[in-house]
């Protein structure tokens, strides 16, 4: 299988049985819109066209989680209906009745149809992590037992994902994340994750020091239940013999004897005292992992990860749960994938990957995470993976800019090396709509703006306009990107910009550059570009590998 990312709304891309047959996921990750009634998550949202048409009217803009009952949430309760799922028909319905339709029954109306999918493209042995906010989890976690059955409930986790708040009225502080842990059968994957206790703790719990400095813990040989067949007398290298506790030795004379031959029975100050075991802390695989999770903090203002996404979880987050519940090689399907971290997370441990996400923002977000944290330009390798749904030529982004012209504005921004201004939201923009980061050498960079024009009404005023802003604000660079070829006015005003000169070479300052170009010719032509954490503007030492920026640092 190719590792894939889809652009699309996730029920019809799971719909479509052809790409996604039942039972062909080991495992399903899911941090879907909250309903939570603030800027959070990117929403669903279907293309024009799609659904007949009808588009899915419970989504009002990207990062803004808020929902309404209209034609689609209709549409979703008369599918659960019919889905011959009887249990979860009578559930969603009575749901419906006690609470009426109103915002939070078109998120369980939304959420459940999509779950739905979710069950049937789940192999017997995978599991499903679903990671929500109390506002609706009382009613989520019915609707995946309605789908999952009761028995395969496995745990409720509950993750710390800030620090306290210090402006907190009259209520407790909102500081933890819940995440429904279910399998699809008792035949679940499932590889035992510890924690390494570490610092003060380690100390505490380890403390004692044999004489070539090994930290070890005392700990019991008794047996936790009776087992008279390892009741017996026990003659050790000390010259006592030791008498088992009433229940017995917690194993056999063999293995007992071993450990006495390596050293790690911890003899009593009495002879009558009870002989132990040393536990040695460089051969523990530390803490089982309980169901609080307080050890994975939120991801730092400075991280190296930080994206600028607004709901961006911390890689280890995923880490832990792909490590746990899936097998290198395995499939692991997020169908809200967001800026991609549970896909980061599988390709860094080994398995295969599907994301599908609904705003090109985001697909192309991830794009360039994945190009910039696997690509090895050096040695010419590119991270193989497929992108469907996005354009592929001149064609399909002319339609995408006729169709969706802010979709399009944050597709062509990000496919040059940029960033869109504000995480790409509408109206942000006032005539700059994003940024790239240039080298000047190898070690610092400067920044240049952005301008995409989506329409045909273009002309020579837009790149005076451009070049205005330059002057003003000191950019050495600017891209002006337009769905339709600039007019000759245009071309000249831009190489009247002039030209800009830097350890890599000389380059015209402002640039125009088209789809026909992105696909078809050499693109902007530009120093390498660094990837930056955009909200406090901290390079990184990675460079852009996105289409349409010439220049990479070796």
């Amino acid at each position: 299988m190719t590792n894939r990312l889809y652009y699309g709304d996730n029920l019809e891309v799971l719909r479509n049985t052809a790409q996604f047959p039942d039972a062909c996921v080991d495992l399903i990750y899911l941090d879907p819109p909250f309903n939570s009634n603030s800027s959070y998550n990117v929403l669903f949202r279907a293309p024009n066209g799609a659904n007949g048409g009808k588009g899915t009217d419970a989504s009002i803009e990207a990062f803004d989680d808020t929902w309404q009952w209209g034609p689609a949430a209709e549409d979703a309760l008369s599918d659960i209906r019919s889905s011959g799922n009887n249990k979860l028909w009578t559930l969603v319905d009575a749901i419906s009745k006690s609470i009426g339709k109103n915002a939070l029954m078109a998120y369980l109306a939304m959420m459940a149809v999509r779950l739905i999918e979710l069950h049937r493209v789940l192999k017997n042995t995978g599991s499903l992590y679903l990671h929500c906010d109390p506002t609706a989890s009382h009613y989520l976690k019915l609707v995946l037992d309605a789908l999952f059955g009761t028995e395969n409930f496995r745990c409720e986790i509950v993750w710390k994902r800030t620090f306290a708040h210090g402006n907190v009225g009259k209520n407790y502080g909102d500081v933890t994340d819940t995440i429904f842990f279910y399998s699809a059968s008792k035949a679940y994957t499932w590889n035992q994750p510890f924690k390494q206790v570490k610092g003060e703790k380690a100390a505490k719990k380890y403390p004692n020091v044999d004489e070539d400095g090994r930290r070890w813990q005392s700990v019991t040989l008794r047996n936790p239940g009776v087992r008279p067949n390892l009741h017996y007398p026990y003659t050790a290298s000390d010259g006592v013999t030791y008498q088992p506790h009433p229940n017995g030795w917690s194993c056999n004379l063999e293995r007992l004897q071993k450990y006495d031959a390596e050293g790690r029975l911890h003899f009593p100050s009495k002879p009558d005292g009870a002989l132990r075991l040393k536990m040695f802390e460089d051969e523990s695989a530390g803490e089982r992992i309980q169901s609080l999770w307080d050890d994975i903090p939120p991801i730092g203002a400075q991280a190296a990860e930080r994206l600028g996404y607004p709901t961006q979880k911390p890689r280890a987050l995923l880490e832990r749960i792909v490590a746990t519940s899936s097998n290198p090689g395995d499939v692991v399907l997020d169908p809200f994938c967001g800026c991609g971290t549970a896909v980061d997370a599988a390709e860094k441990l080994g398995r295969k990957w599907i994301g599908i996400d609904i705003t090109h923002l985001a697909i192309g977000l991830i794009e360039k995470r994945m190009h910039e944290g696997y690509d090895r330009p050096g040695d010419g390798f590119v991270l193989p993976f497929e992108v469907i749904g996005v354009p592929k030529d001149k064609d399909s982004a002319l339609r995408l800019a006729a169709e969706r012209p802010h979709d399009f504005q944050n597709w062509f921004c990000l496919k040059v090396g940029g960033y869109p201004l504000d995480g790409g939201r509408k109206g942000a923009d006032r005539g700059v709509d994003g940024h790239f980061y240039p080298y000047e050498n190898s070690k610092e960079t400067s920044t240049g703006v952005i301008s995409v024009k989506a329409g045909q009404n273009i002309g020579v005023a837009m790149i005076r306009d451009l070049r205005g802003v330059m002057e003003r604000d000191g950019f050495p660079f600017a891209l002006f990107l337009s769905a339709y070829e600039p007019t000759k006015p245009m071309i000249a005003e831009a190489a009247a910009a002039g030209t800009h000169e830097n350890e890599f070479g000389r380059f015209q300052r402002l640039q125009i550059l088209t789809p026909a170009d992105l696909f078809h010719g050499p693109g902007a032509k530009l120093p390498p570009l660094a990837s930056i954490n955009r909200r406090h503007a901290r390079v990184e030492t990675r460079t852009s590998h996105a289409p349409g920026a010439q220049g990479e640092l070796m």
